[in-house]
């Protein structure tokens, strides 16, 4: 195998990585969305694989945006939303940077 083919394969999973990262925070933020479960094994095992690659910046416990309104069964969702959300695109942001960085 060349050095590009090499390259370009190296790129394609660092991208597919990334994608599946957003992937992840997308799923956690549906799950809060639709109050699934939390005691579910696949709900509790999504939310803890989003909350360990949101960047530490976008966190749930300590969010860039909070939000405090009247109607408290939605504030959960719209901070989930607003945080997750700005982390699924900055790992699709940098899969893309790095893609474009690796492939020859």
């Amino acid at each position: 195998m060349d050095l590009a083919k090499l390259r370009i394969a190296l790129a394609r999973a660092l991208w597919a990585v990334c994608v599946l990262f957003a992937l992840i925070l997308a799923s956690a933020v549906l799950m809060i969305a639709l109050e699934a479960n939390p005691a579910n094994d696949l709900v509790r095992f999504v939310v803890d694989r989003a909350d360990d690659v949101d960047l530490g910046f976008f966190d749930l416990s300590n969010p860039i945006k909070d939000f405090d309104t009247a109607l408290a069964e939605t504030q959960d969702t719209k901070t989930a939303l607003f945080n997750y959300g700005i982390a699924a695109i900055v790992w699709l942001v940098v899969g893309r940077i790095v893609d474009r960085l690796v492939r020859p």
